[in-house]
């Protein structure tokens, strides 16, 4: 829910973003649209088309601040991508500016390692995940639903391992070099 500070939206301006919202989600595909129907949105003029798409702006900035990425879209793959392997699971991720991003698809172990419990915070990071469905059981393995920012390499690959992992020698490009070897290289 938003709304404006000196209350000067109409019910033209709402139903205009509610369209534009869901032109936005249906773009970005991160969520079920269970809408019947399309909007329909409202005639409004030029100058209100501007009020609005300036506050569609502002909602797009606050929405990550609120732990909702529905109108990001996922960051384009290209060919700094990076790959963690461990036993049957593969994870492709980059870093990005917020951190490491873990792409949709991307594998990680079932289970964790025993050793994991020295680890709380690995312990919790995957429960987290599960519980917010960014991880899903499938195939004995757990498959990321959806692109994840972690705040480091090293953050990710613990998840994917199961436990104890190092970030900057998991994580490897398709020729095998390290991203401690790629950022010495740098």
């Amino acid at each position: 829910m938003f709304v404006s500070k000196d209350g000067s939206v109409t019910k033209a301006h709402a139903k205009y973003l509610e369209k534009r919202l869901f032109e936005e989600a249906e773009k970005v595909d991160k969520c079920d649209l269970e809408n019947g129907q399309r909007p329909g949105g409202a005639q409004i003029s030029e100058a209100d088309r501007g009020d609005m798409e300036a506050f569609l702006r502002r909602i797009r900035l606050l929405l990550p601040v609120l732990r909702s990425d529905i109108l990001t879209p996922d960051p384009v793959p290209t060919d700094k991508v990076l790959f963690c392997r461990r036993k049957r699971a593969v994870a492709r991720g980059q870093r990005t500016e917020d951190g490491f991003v873990v792409f949709r698809g991307s594998t990680a172990v079932l289970e964790q390692v025993p050793s994991a419990e020295k680890y709380p915070y690995a312990v919790a990071g995957r429960k987290q995940l599960l519980l917010n469905r960014t991880l899903k059981e499938k195939d004995g393995l757990l498959v990321f639903a959806k692109d994840y920012v972690f705040s480091s390499p090293t953050a990710a690959a613990v998840v994917i391992y199961g436990g104890n992992a190092a970030g900057p020698t998991a994580w490897k490009n398709e020729k095998g070099t390290t991203l401690k070897q790629l950022d010495e290289e740098a």
